[in-house]
């Protein structure tokens, strides 16, 4: 049995197209500029890992044919990261069983402010969704294999967002602008890395281009996929630029880990 990771999503805040149909630099007639909000899976033969709850994951899911979440990791606050968390409401109606949650602070306590039906009882619904701290490190176990993720502290412009690192081999960042120096160990020489790269100027709250060249050549990965991108990066554009070790994502690009 072997441990898959699969980008569901790698479009910035808005998507490509927007809803308004405008595409940007992005070529419509290439489907890989196609890109939903983030959210990303991490999966087994029996486990499925779903890290964020994007406003496309409906989408997502039913593109991808996955029919079952077994828990949920969240990133960071923000609304295209979270706002697709009624959907996860299936899961307790096929199985009758809260769907674990896990958060650190600052996003536990906007789930619960924002979605507390999801996680307290009602007259009239029950709640679907269990609310969990995140921790610096979570073991689960399909059979004889364990998936070990790793929970990064980063920093996403004003806020800290949460680096996922899956059995040492894969670190999934969506929305970062700083990988703090105490932890850049942690991130050195990785198999994949799974990285924000927004746009190609500058932006305070994300990696550009030139953030992502100046990583890679500290932590040196073996492949640096970039997601969460705007409509300024046209994937063809951007993959004949760059160098082997570096490839745009798009939407359900998936590999074992």
């Amino acid at each position: 049995m072997q441990v898959k990771f699969t980008i569901l999503g790698c479009g910035s805040s808005l998507g490509i197209p927007r809803i308004d149909g405008y595409f940007g630099q992005c070529n419509p007639k290439n489907k890989k500029n196609y890109r939903t909000r983030c959210s990303a899976l991490i999966s087994t033969s029996k486990l499925n890992i779903l890290i964020d709850t994007s406003p496309d994951i409906k989408t997502q899911l039913l593109r991808n044919k996955i029919k079952n979440i077994d828990k949920v990791f969240y990133t960071h606050p923000h609304a295209d990261q979270i706002h697709g968390i009624n959907e996860l409401r299936v899961f307790f109606l096929k199985s009758g069983i809260k769907l674990p949650v896990y958060a650190n602070k600052i996003t536990k306590k906007y789930l619960l402010s924002s979605f507390e039906y999801c996680f307290k009882n009602t007259n009239l619904y029950p709640a679907t969704l269990m609310i969990k701290n995140l921790k610096k490190r979570h073991v689960f176990k399909d059979g004889k294999k364990l998936i070990h993720l790793k929970a990064i502290p980063v920093q996403h412009g004003p806020i800290e967002s949460t680096c996922y690192i899956i059995n040492n081999k894969c670190a999934y960042a969506s929305d970062i602008s700083k990988i703090y120096n105490k932890d850049l160990d942690y991130f050195r020489n990785l198999k994949y890395l799974v990285i924000d790269c927004l746009r190609y100027k500058s932006h305070p709250a994300h990696f550009n281009l030139d953030d992502i060249f100046k990583l890679v050549s500290i932590i040196k990965p073996k492949k640096t996929i970039l997601t969460n991108m705007n409509n300024d990066i046209d994937y063809d554009y951007l993959i004949n630029k760059l160098p082997k070790n570096i490839t745009p994502a798009y939407d359900g690009l998936s590999f074992l880990i």
